[in-house]
């Protein structure tokens, strides 16, 4: 396919860097930002999923961010769909697309297409529905033991995949991702440069726990406070984020402040090491290590003089 459009893939686990690498980019060459975080799509739910400053989003344009009020449904394949229309939208104006963000799933699919499987079992997913209604942790049990790839992948409290993994498992008797290993994700409308950004994990370490800190500085636990008070409730896939679940544990009196925001830390390092494992089996990114802060604007420099030449077509062959 030829004049496909050129697509700049920042990816990485939480806190790498990711968003200031692209806003450093962003002062050297014309490009705007796809957000690829599955949790910024949400309206209200600012601080805890670190979107991008109002000040960040006038200088640069940002899309997919504020798509969905916290109780409406959003998934992959409506992701890829927007982005796909994004896409050339931006590179007709000169300027290159740089997808941003920690969503493995949603870059893969934006990507290269989305594995379709079997079609759903409405019956069967009632059961599971049920099950994991009537003992917490239950479905992520079962998947362990039939898919325990799959469920090293997926957090336990992320309900919606876990069903999905077990509704693939039972009904083909093979892992879902073994079958989206062999469907290759080879629709690809873009042509891309996938890079991942990977601070040594001790410093991905102390960055997450000073980014928690800032979070309960700016008013996490209030941001927290009024959702509940619109009535948007922890059953909710908006509310099981990083953040929001621990913040609404504290505020219907679980725990104490000084726990959640442990556990805070703790989930969010648990999720960066899944994050990680995600991103090194994708094959084509190439990981570029991040010592500390002040190496960003350099490596945005050295990428922009690569990247250069692509900003007066925005395309590549």
């Amino acid at each position: 396919m030829k004049d496909r459009p050129f697509v700049l893939i920042i990816g990485g686990p939480t806190a790498s860097g990711k968003s200031r690498l692209a806003m450093e980019l962003a002062r050297l060459i014309p490009i705007e930002i796809i957000s690829a975080d599955s949790m910024q799509i949400y309206r209200g739910l600012d601080i805890g999923t670190a979107k991008p400053s109002a000040r960040d989003r006038k200088t640069v344009p940002h899309h997919l961010i504020d798509l969905r009020d916290p109780d409406e449904p959003f998934d992959a394949g409506q992701y890829k769909e927007l982005v796909r229309t994004i896409v050339p939208e931006i590179a007709g104006r000169g300027r290159i697309p740089v997808l941003v963000g920690g969503t493995g799933l949603y870059i893969r699919v934006a990507m290269g297409g989305i594995f379709p499987g079997p079609p759903r079992d409405e019956q069967l997913r009632k059961r599971l529905r049920a099950e994991e209604k009537g003992e917490r942790g239950t479905l992520h049990r079962r998947l362990t033991e039939a898919d325990p790839v799959s469920a090293g992948r997926i957090h336990p409290s992320d309900t919606v995949r876990v069903i999905r993994a077990l509704e693939v498992f039972h009904l083909t008797g093979r892992p879902i991702r073994d079958q989206q290993v062999e469907h290759t994700f080879s629709d690809r409308p873009f042509v891309t440069e996938f890079l991942c950004l990977g601070p040594p994990r001790e410093l991905l370490y102390r960055w997450i726990d000073g980014r928690v800190d800032r979070m309960m500085a700016q008013g996490l636990l209030e941001e927290v406070t009024g959702l509940l008070e619109r009535g948007y409730g922890r059953g909710l896939n908006s509310m099981k984020a990083l953040g929001y679940r621990e913040m609404t544990a504290h505020l219907l009196g679980e725990t104490g402040l000084r726990e959640a925001i442990e556990m805070l830390k703790r989930n969010t390092r648990r999720f960066a090491k899944r994050q990680i494992t995600w991103f090194r089996g994708e094959s084509d990114a190439a990981w570029l290590t991040v010592g500390s802060v002040e190496e960003i604007p350099g490596l945005a420099q050295s990428l922009a003089e690569r990247l250069s030449s692509r900003v007066e077509l925005g395309s590549g062959n």
